[in-house]
């Protein structure tokens, strides 16, 4: 079986929004990224629609269980959270948390 070499069947593109300052763990939330996802969601959706290829946008820093549906309803598709995970004595119960969240976040208008 012959492996395909082609970049697009390994990577997928990706966009990587801030939303602390880099450096440490445990930072707050930046609210102004919130209108950084929508400029770049917003894009995103119109290169895809002119033929483009699928870009992924993830949010990165003070992604919570109280902010997270609104991090979705922004734009974003792909979450990095972890002080709101780690080091908490029930990881399972956050996730469950942060995808119920997720969902509402999907469904609301932005």
């Amino acid at each position: 079986r012959k492996e395909s070499s082609a970049a697009s069947d390994v990577y997928k593109r990706q966009v990587l929004i801030m939303s602390v300052n880099p450096g440490f763990g445990g930072q707050s939330f930046i609210p102004g990224a919130l209108t950084k996802l929508r400029e770049a969601r917003a894009r995103i959706d119109a290169w895809m629609q002119a033929g483009g290829q699928e870009i992924v946008l993830q949010v990165d820093g003070g992604v919570k269980i109280d902010n997270i549906a609104e991090i979705r309803r922004a734009g974003a598709d792909t979450f990095v959270a972890g002080s709101a995970i780690f080091g908490k004595p029930d990881y399972a119960g956050i996730i469950t948390s942060m995808r119920e969240q997720i969902a509402i976040g999907e469904t609301t208008a932005i």
